[in-house]
């Protein structure tokens, strides 16, 4: 803006440029005069902030890896929840078949770690 100012020929205002005394009327008029003119520059300033904020956002340029990866862990996550309820129906399945005396699941199903027994070949003589 001051740039601005100075490629028009206009010269702005300042402090330096109130030469006479405090209660002069030109040194109110000038402090009005550079009053207004910060007020509007820092109106245009927050305009153009707040323009360039809009921009940021509608175009989400800072964080489109950040929002896919947080809706990639939600999908997973909610995956994971059904595969561990898919599991454990599966579990009570095979728990009700092998009470009623049936052959086991041909499905190998994740077991649990407290549930988990090393093979040794007895599961043959069941």
């Amino acid at each position: 803006m001051l740039l601005r100012l100075l490629l028009n020929g206009e010269r702005p205002l300042s402090v330096f440029s109130l030469q006479e005394g405090p209660d002069s009327e030109e040194t109110k008029q000038s402090t009005a005069d550079m009053t207004v003119f910060v007020q509007n520059l820092l109106q245009q300033m927050q305009s153009r902030f707040h323009q360039m904020s809009e921009s940021i956002v509608s175009k989400n340029i800072l964080f489109p890896q950040y929002c896919i990866a947080i809706i990639n862990f939600i999908a997973l996550d909610e995956m994971g929840s059904r595969i561990d309820e898919l599991e454990q129906s599966i579990n009570e399945l095979k728990t009700e078949m092998g009470a009623e005396g049936g052959s086991p699941s041909p499905l190998p199903s994740k077991s649990k770690p407290e549930d988990t027994k090393p093979e040794d070949g007895s599961a043959a003589s069941a």
